[in-house]
């Protein structure tokens, strides 16, 4: 495949891959996959949420400290 072919996976497409998980993914973990600080992760979940995602905030399992977030539903498409 050439470079041209490849299609770019946008930041935001990945933070809602890696909710859509059953497990989530912590603050930390997103912050690690996209290079963001972690207001700016707050502020894409804020955004995610604004565009009508459902995401849950539980608490961490200890290992990384913090919440994890898991996307609980999407919204629905427009009829």
């Amino acid at each position: 495949m050439t470079p041209s072919t490849l299609k770019k996976t946008s930041k935001a497409a990945s933070v809602l891959t890696m909710l859509a998980k059953p497990k989530g993914a912590s603050l930390q973990a997103i912050c690690k996959a996209t290079g963001w600080q972690p207001h700016s992760a707050r502020a894409a979940l804020s955004g995610l949420r604004k565009a009508g995602h459902t995401i849950e905030r539980l608490p961490g399992d200890g290992k990384e400290g913090g919440s994890v977030y898991r996307l609980s539903s999407t919204p629905q498409a427009a009829e």
